[in-house]
């Protein structure tokens, strides 16, 4: 079985575009595990146990519901359903910068992870992270108490 760290030390240091090749994205979703990066200056992207993308143009807020992006079903941004289950979903901040000297993607993730680095023609681009399902979703819990 491959683990958050595994992963992410096998990861650290590829070249933006190739961040993440498909049969690692199935190895990941095998262990339940969840590899999370920037991509562009306006997208978050998830791979392994959750594929999906989120539109994140100077960061975000990523909600999680099970294995998949929480979404919003209702038409408005202040539905109070919508905002009951952001309150009880697992969450992590997509932060963007335009910091040369810095990685432009970080992630802020209060459960365990492990983290790798994705350079842009040599560059730091982003501070990419991995972590297991189960442990979002026990901070999801968390968050409802």
């Amino acid at each position: 079985m491959t683990t958050a760290k595994e992963l992410a030390a096998r990861l650290d240091g590829r070249e933006y575009g190739s961040e993440i090749t498909p049969e690692e994205a199935k190895a990941a979703e095998e262990a339940g595990l969840v590899v999370v990066f920037g991509y562009s200056d306006d997208n978050v992207e998830l791979r392994g146990a959750i594929t999906d993308e989120v539109s994140a143009y100077n960061g975000a807020t990523v909600y999680l519901d099970g294995a998949k992006v929480l979404e919003n079903d209702c038409e408005d941004e202040q539905c109070p359903h919508f905002i009951r289950a952001q309150a009880k979903a697992p969450r992590f901040k997509a932060r963007w910068s335009s910091n040369a000297s810095a990685a432009a993607w970080t992630f802020d993730v209060t459960w365990p992870h492990a983290t790798f680095r994705v350079n842009e023609d040599g560059e730091p681009f982003c501070d990419g992270v991995v972590f297991a399902l189960s442990d979002a979703a026990s901070r999801g819990a968390e968050a409802g108490r």
